[in-house]
């Protein structure tokens, strides 16, 4: 809605909007795009109007989408999914990406399906073999070589560290 305030206030129409995407019908000339950039800015977002930037802000939303809502129903792999969805041929999408990013698309999956197993193991409401089996790893074994791997800790180590941290309010000593 604040985004489509923002474009009625400019007097843009729009073609399509969703979750982080706009499509409007006019071209912009280098004042209204100026101006839009400024009024999304002081919002908090940012105008993304180069195709190539456009293009990998798909990939990260399509990456963090498969991982947070995949529950194990994919049987295809990343990069058929990928050029499935953005429809570009999947080694321009690669490479551009690594070309822009600076690691693969699949280093870049993995690291943002460790940070969804950090974040489920501190909620602390599913097991190991739940994380794994709901993320797609084909065994606990696998999930905890790649979480060590890229954090250097086991999960297990992770979350009691993470538990040591937080203490329950009953437990906190009064430093007066």
């Amino acid at each position: 809605m604040v985004v489509e305030n923002e474009l009625a206030k400019l007097n843009l129409h729009i073609k399509h909007i969703s979750l982080g995407q706009v499509e409007i019908e006019e071209t912009l000339n280098r004042e209204q795009s100026a101006q839009l950039a400024e009024s999304f800015s002081a919002l908090g977002f940012e105008l993304i109007d180069d195709k190539r930037t456009v293009l990998i802000e798909q990939v990260k939303h399509l990456v963090l989408d498969l991982i947070r809502n995949q529950n194990n129903n994919t049987n295809l792999n990343l990069s058929e999914i990928i050029s499935n969805q953005i429809y570009h041929d999947y080694n321009y999408i690669s490479n551009l990406f690594s070309d822009v990013e600076g690691m693969t698309i699949e280093k870049y999956f993995i690291s943002q399906k460790i940070e969804y197993v950090k974040e489920l193991l501190v909620y602390d409401e599913l097991t190991l073999s739940e994380i794994a089996y709901q993320l797609n790893y084909s065994s606990v074994a696998y999930l905890s070589n790649q979480f060590k791997k890229v954090t250097g800790l086991t999960p297990s180590h992770f979350k009691h560290i993470k538990e040591n941290k937080r203490k329950p309010l009953d437990k906190i000593q009064d430093a007066g």
